[in-house]
C-alpha cells in the first residue's frame, strides 16, 4: 500500500469534487445575475468536471473570466471546508464502518437462524423454549 500514492490520488479527486461544486455555487449566482450565460456555463460544463482540472483548462480557452471566478471560489469553499474535513472523514468512516458491520451480523445471524438444522430440535426442546 503506496500511502503517499493513495493521497495524491485523493487530493486529486477531492479538488475535482470542489471545482465541481465551486461551478454548481457560480451557476446559481449566475442564475439570478445572468440567466444567459448561466445556460452557456451549464451546457459547456455538461459531462466535463470529472477532471476539474481539464475541465478549467477547457474554460479558459472559452470564458478566462468564468474559469478565474471558479477558482476563485473553489479556494476559498477548500479554506472553509479543510478546517473540519479530515475529522469529519475519519469519524464518517467510523461510522459507516460501524453500520456496515452492524448489518452484515444482522444479516448472517438470520441466515444461520433459519438454515436447515435450526427447526430440526426435538419438540420438547422447542416448547422449553418458548418458555
Amino acid at each position: 500500500m503506496n500511502i503517499k500514492q493513495i493521497a495524491k490520488d485523493t487530493a486529486k479527486t477531492l479538488q475535482s469534487y470542489l471545482t465541481y461544486q465551486a461551478l454548481r455555487t457560480v451557476l446559481l449566482q449566475l442564475d439570478e445575475t445572468n440567466p444567459p450565460l448561466a445556460y452557456w456555463l451549464h451546457n459547456f460544463s455538461a459531462d466535463k468536471v470529472q477532471n476539474g482540472e481539464k475541465f478549467l483548462e477547457s474554460l479558459f480557452s472559452e470564458k478566462p473570466e468564468l474559469a478565474l471566478r471558479i477558482m476563485t471560489v473553489r479556494e476559498h469553499i477548500a479554506e472553509e471546508v479543510s478546517e473540519f474535513l479530515p475529522e469529519m472523514v475519519r469519524s464518517g468512516i467510523q461510522q459507516a464502518n460501524m453500520e456496515h458491520r452492524k448489518q452484515h451480523l444482522e444479516r448472517i445471524t438470520q441466515i444461520s437462524l433459519s438454515t436447515p438444522g435450526a427447526s430440526d430440535l426435538e419438540p420438547e426442546q422447542q416448547s422449553n423454549d418458548d418458555g
